[in-house]
């Protein structure tokens, strides 16, 4: 495995214990007694959703972002390689773009739906 994929790997077990260790110790704090899980019971799930949600739109928006880049870098290059086919290559790219905006536009929405709906 090389260097960027092991890095990758280790971020993401890193976000995974992130969101799983806050939901564990309110889950612990809960079932200590069972006035105390009454009361925080709310709180919780509104403080779960919110790590949740803002994990999600940031892991969105970040994936986002680096593909973003890496399709305008490519066709730049491939624009500097063939100038003669840069009007292609840049309408070819701004349709990719648009499409890679409409993903982490619906993650953004699938989220508000997870804050406010659910």
């Amino acid at each position: 495995m090389n260097r960027k994929k092991s890095f990758a790997l280790a971020l993401l077990l890193t976000l995974a214990l992130f969101i799983v260790l806050p939901t564990a110790a309110f889950a612990a704090d809960a079932a200590t007694t069972p006035e105390v899980a009454e009361i925080e019971a709310g709180s919780a799930t509104v403080t779960g959703k919110s790590f949740g949600s803002g994990i999600a739109i940031g892991i969105a928006a970040a994936g986002g972002a680096l593909a973003m880049g890496i399709a305008v870098g490519k066709s730049a290059e491939s624009m500097s390689r063939q100038p003669e086919a840069s009007g292609e290559i840049r309408s070819a790219m701004m349709l990719g773009l648009v499409f890679i905006e409409t993903a982490i536009i619906y993650a953004l929405l699938a989220v508000i739906l997870i804050i406010f709906v659910l």
